[in-house]
């Protein structure tokens, strides 16, 4: 039985022993604190020589993994002169730690879905240290800030790239160590606290904070639920009293680059002397290419531990949205009452400077929760300009305001942003966007056309109206007008699939003809009609699914030529329905797409105009894709895939996306309200019918 004796200079209420097997040998493994005190490790050294079959020294801060160590270079040459005093191996962990450090950040990427660290915003309290974590997780972020000056020089000051941390290792901070005034500085209380206040604050900001494994605690000091609440910690070695205070402090997940191989946690130092010791040969002669198969083979994988009990993943989006009308933009309190006393035309200068400033966050989001266990916070940002306003402009001017937000979704820490309402409709609709910005883009439109065919058939199935039987088409006529854009194309798809008559409507001519052709190809028994008049067909129509973007608020179709009882599905942002238009059928079903309920029972976010929990459908898309961890560009531009909109769907499914109420232009649609509806649409059928009878004619004929 071969036997390894550790030698720390941590305290010594936390020796051990205990016997083990490890690359099929046995071993016996013995810990011996020195509380410090470097005399007294150099004694045990002397003592064990020889009696071990390999010697490890824990307790000491490893040197930087870039740049001098000029702070920690005594201790260097300590351990050396000691090393050179004995026969048996003595190691430190130190060539272990590196390689495991990017063996623990790679596995963890690919295990969780290859997608963990992706756009995410991570803390190094030590980049200096954390040099071979920084360069592996840099692969997937470029979000990253290290808070070296501060922690080492008092300097309140961070590091923003690796670019920065390498020009810093360089030679920046030897000199700093040099300068007379910063002893002074950090000796001096208001600096200090600033210098505190600053630390909490980068922490409470970040999403993962990198944590050195010697001096864990100086580092977290006065940190508490308020700045680790919900974090990822990454560190090393984590011992059971580290698990406890972190689980205090609310964090979620503690990512330990020390595998866990034995019942006993163990540093790098104990582990390498193992493999030393098993190996029969100095660590010195074996390679990082020897480390990282052994560490393949016995399956040396890093620790996920979840302090609260329970698997816990917070991803991230952000969402673009905009005022849609002068009316909107009414609901901030000091704008609404300046307009009751300005003069005319002051709403109109309101609306032309605010489509000037920056973007800002409207609201956080939290508190989504798939059924899978995977949680999504995320920012709606505004961006001023209306409808009326992008219009007014160059696609230049909203592209260059939502490259703005991308940027800030970016420095929130968000890893996949969509647009919403007209910012997807403006120039190339979003292609320009997802090719310049920095996070992947999506519009939501796949999911517009699937929650609105989801609205419609719900709708249609409550008012009771048209025969339902299960697994076959509908025997009824369905148009759409906008029928060749993005959402109206997809939608024909569709609505061909589940209607016997399907009426496109577009004034492009040529692509109605190709639209059609290419339908009937996917369903040949669908009777298809087009034409660039709606008024033609309107008052056959069961369903009509409004689609064009005019914007203005301008009604698109005659809606006193509708059909008592037709369900009306606008999908369009800004609505191509008015207000004042749904209000003179009272018989008609008039919803404004298919909003989507959000999954989890504590979803905060401000007023958009929608029920608690409720969301459009492009915004539920962008929060299907960061569940998912899908963060990619998935729907830009104004041809919208048929299968993308039926993957969105089961995405949906998948991540708890239920149908909300159906809402219109007055709110949520009730049962109640629904069946008035319908009770009125079956009595103007009624009265229909009475006017067009014989008898009826007859008897006005008599008069």
């Amino acid at each position: 039985m071969k036997q390894i004796i550790s030698i720390s200079l941590g305290n010594t209420k936390d020796d051990y022993e205990f016997a083990t097997e490890f690359l099929g040998q046995q071993f016996t493994i013995k810990r011996i604190g020195t509380d410090g005190d470097v005399d007294i490790a150099a004694d045990l050294l002397k003592q064990w020589d020889s009696e071990a079959d390999a010697i490890s020294m824990g307790g000491l801060n490893f040197t930087y993994a870039i740049g001098s160590s000029r702070a920690i270079e005594k201790q260097t040459r300590r351990v050396k002169s000691l090393k050179s005093q004995i026969t048996s191996p003595v190691t430190t962990g130190e060539k272990l730690r590196r390689v495991s450090f990017e063996w623990a950040i790679r596995h963890i990427q690919f295990s969780l879905g290859n997608n963990y660290f992706n756009h995410t915003k991570v803390l190094f309290l030590s980049g200096l240290l954390s040099y071979n974590i920084a360069k592996v997780i840099s692969e997937y972020t470029d979000n990253i800030t290290f808070a070296d000056p501060l922690f080492e020089n008092g300097i309140p000051k961070f590091l923003n790239s690796l670019e920065d941390l390498e020009m810093y290792a360089k030679g920046m901070h030897d000199i700093l160590e040099w300068v007379p005034s910063k002893r002074f500085a950090s000796s001096a209380a208001p600096i200090r606290q600033w210098n505190d206040y600053l630390r909490r604050k980068a922490i409470q900001k970040a999403n993962i904070i990198v944590v050195p494994t010697y001096n864990f605690y100086e580092y977290l000091k006065d940190c508490g639920l308020e700045e680790l609440g919900g974090k990822t910690i990454i560190t090393a070695t984590v011992y059971e009293d580290r698990i406890q205070f972190l689980q205090e402090r609310g964090v979620d997940v503690i990512i330990d680059c020390t595998p866990k191989i034995l019942e006993q946690v163990v540093g790098f130092n104990v582990l390498e002397a193992m493999i030393s010791a098993a190996m029969d040969i100095p660590l010195d002669a074996i390679s990082e290419d020897d480390l990282l198969e052994i560490i393949s083979v016995q399956h040396l994988d890093p620790r996920v531990i979840y302090p609260q009990g329970e698997f816990r993943r917070v991803n991230r989006f952000a969402f673009v949205i905009h005022p849609l009308s002068q009316e909107q933009l009414k609901k901030d309190p000091t704008i609404q009452l300046m307009s009751r006393f300005a003069p005319h035309g002051f709403m109109d200068a309101v609306e032309k400077i605010i489509a000037y400033s920056p973007p800002f966050v409207y609201s956080k989001v939290t508190g989504i929760k798939s059924p899978t266990g995977v949680e999504c916070e995320g920012w709606l940002i505004t961006v001023g300009g209306t409808p009326k306003q992008m219009l007014a402009h160059d696609a230049e001017f909203t592209y260059k305001r939502l490259l703005q937000a991308a940027k800030m979704a970016k420095r929130l820490g968000a890893q996949i942003m969509g647009l919403g309402a007209f910012t997807k409709v403006v120039g190339d609709a979003g292609k320009t966007v997802a090719k310049l910005a920095d996070i992947p883009i999506t519009t939501g439109n796949s999911y517009s056309a699937s929650g609105a065919l989801w609205a419609a058939a719900d709708a249609v199935r409550r008012m009771g109206l048209i025969k339902v039987e299960k697994g076959k088409r509908l025997q009824a006529k369905t148009m759409v007008v906008g029928a060749t854009g993005a959402i109206g194309s997809v939608c024909c798809r569709l609505l061909a699939m589940a209607f016997t008559d399907l009426y496109m409507i577009d004034v492009r001519h040529s692509k109605l003809l190709a639209l059609k052709e290419s339908i009937l190809d996917e369903t040949p028994d669908t009777k298809i009609e087009i034409s660039t008049r709606a008024d033609k067909y309107l008052a056959d129509m069961d369903v009509i699914v409004t689609a064009t973007s005019a914007g203005g608020g301008k009604s698109v179709i005659d809606i006193m030529r509708v059909k008592p009882g037709c369900v009306i599905t606008d999908v369009a942002r800004p609505l191509d329905l008015s207000a004042e238009d749904v209000a003179k059928r009272p018989d008609v079903l008039v919803i404004e797409s298919g909003e989507i309920l959000l999954p989890g029972d504590n979803v905060e976010m401000k007023d958009i105009g929608l029920p608690p929990r409720v969301a459009y459908a492009c915004l539920a898309e962008t929060i299907v894709l960061a569940l998912e961890g899908r963060y990619e560009i998935f729907t830009i531009g104004r041809d919208i895939e048929w299968q993308k909109v039926k993957e969105i769907y089961k995405l949906g499914l998948k991540h708890g996306m239920r149908l909300a109420a159906i809402s219109g232009v007055n709110g949520v649609f009730s049962d109640a309200d629904i069946a008035e509806v319908a009770r009125l649409a079956r009595e103007a059928r009624q009265l229909q019918v009475e006017e067009k009878s014989p008898k009826k004619k007859q008897s006005a004929g008599g008069r």
